[in-house]
């Protein structure tokens, strides 16, 4: 499939680029710095300010996977870049947008949220206050999205292709635990962008 790419050389952006890539799909990569990224794919630079810009890169692909993270200081500049992402997928025509979302707006029980329920730590609430706004964003949307949550804890690990997928509530281990790594996020990732099963809809994944 043709892809792009946003945020390609973050964390999660740059294990999802190299799934993409492993499975042969052509990817275009998109950055701030594009001396990063490898010399296998079609790089573009680019910082998500202009609908107009996101909408010719965008053009003619399948899909288009936003990886992008928002300043610690400015966690809403996400809604900006949401709000213009829509945009100019709408513009663009017949494209995917695959969100790389957060975990606080997964349930923790019913009716309440991992954000409302109190037990999330002080310097993760305004990100996640962000990230479940994104969601609203892309739920009030007419475009074709998916936004696809993490398990709480999200970080680089291994690659093991074993791993569990759900809807709308955070995915817990035998001990209690909510985990996944970059690489067995990107595996499902991209596993939901070759075989659809939540389009207009959120996904989360754990151990």
């Amino acid at each position: 499939m043709n892809a792009v790419l946003y945020g390609a050389t973050g964390n999660s952006g740059s294990r999802i680029l190299q799934e993409l890539i492993s499975r042969g799909h052509q990817v275009t990569a998109v950055a701030r710095d594009t001396s990063k990224l490898p010399p296998t794919v079609t790089a573009k630079q680019d910082d998500l300010s202009n609908v107009d810009t996101i909408a010719s890169i965008i053009q003619g692909a399948d899909a288009v996977i936003s990886a992008y993270a928002p300043p610690k200081d400015n966690t809403d500049a996400l809604l900006g870049v949401t709000e213009r992402q829509i945009a100019a997928v709408k513009k663009a025509g017949n494209v995917r947008l695959i969100v790389v979302g957060g975990a606080a707006s997964l349930e923790v029980a019913p009716g309440v949220t991992l954000l409302a329920s109190g037990h999330l730590p002080a310097q993760w609430v305004a990100i996640a206050a962000s990230h479940e706004k994104a969601l609203r964003m892309c739920e009030a949307s007419d475009i074709n999205w998916t936004y696809f949550s993490p398990a709480a804890f999200f970080e680089p690990g291994e690659r093991t292709g074993k791993f569990r997928i759900g809807t709308n509530s955070l995915i817990l281990d035998s001990k209690g635990d909510s985990r996944i790594s970059m690489e067995d996020y990107a595996i499902a990732l991209v596993d939901e962008l070759e075989k659809p099963a939540h389009e207009r809809g959120r996904f989360t994944i754990g151990y």
